[in-house]
């Protein structure tokens, strides 16, 4: 009798091992698919920014002697952050860095298409424009929700990955942190307004 209470200990610790280990990893694919889930709406709503760039472009290129330079960057812009695809399962603060620096420069280059056509009167009374203008404004606001979103999904996700004893066998089950956007360079100074 004495020789099978430890290997009942044993067999006792090992079982809650296991239970502890299969809840760990259940738990370290959900926070991974609710990443997965918000890195996608962020996409969709990049996608929708770049499909109404297009109708912009086609609205703006109406204008007489528009600013041929300013439409040559967005479109630019455009084709430039098109050009990067990121994977869901590949993540790296690295890669989003990249990711994000494309964007931010078609961000740039639309915000100068903005303030452009505010020397068209044409444009302004385009109810084509203003609408698509809307839209945009719009879009920004919501991918900055998104943005905001996938960063609160990827910070439960990192913080189960990188809290003990989760750490360990987020490790051997191949788990690893992943990246965040973080704000663009230059975002902390406040602009100057002169008058």
């Amino acid at each position: 009798m004495k020789k099978f209470i430890p290997v009942g200990i044993l067999l006792l610790i090992l079982f809650m091992g296991g239970c502890y280990s299969c809840n760990t990893q259940r738990s370290l694919v959900n926070k991974d698919e609710a990443v997965k889930s918000a890195w996608a709406n962020v996409q969709t709503q990049y996608q929708r920014r770049a499909d109404l760039i297009d109708n912009l472009v086609a609205t703006v290129k109406g204008a007489a002697n528009f600013e041929k330079e300013t439409l040559t960057a967005v479109i630019e812009a455009r084709a430039s952050a098109s050009k990067i695809t990121m994977n869901a399962n590949d993540l790296t603060p690295e890669k989003l860095q990249q990711f994000q620096a494309s964007q931010g420069q078609l961000s740039q280059a639309l915000g100068r298409l903005m303030v452009v056509s505010e020397q068209y009167p044409e444009l302004k009374a385009n109810q084509n424009f203003l609408a698509l203008q809307d839209e945009i404004a719009g879009t920004e606001n919501r991918i900055a929700f998104s943005r905001t979103s996938f960063n609160d999904a990827v910070q439960a996700y990192n913080i189960t990955v990188r809290t003990f004893p989760n750490n360990i066998l987020s490790g051997m089950f191949g788990f690893q942190t992943k990246g965040m956007f973080e704000a663009e360079a230059g975002a902390q100074k406040a602009p100057k307004v002169q008058f």
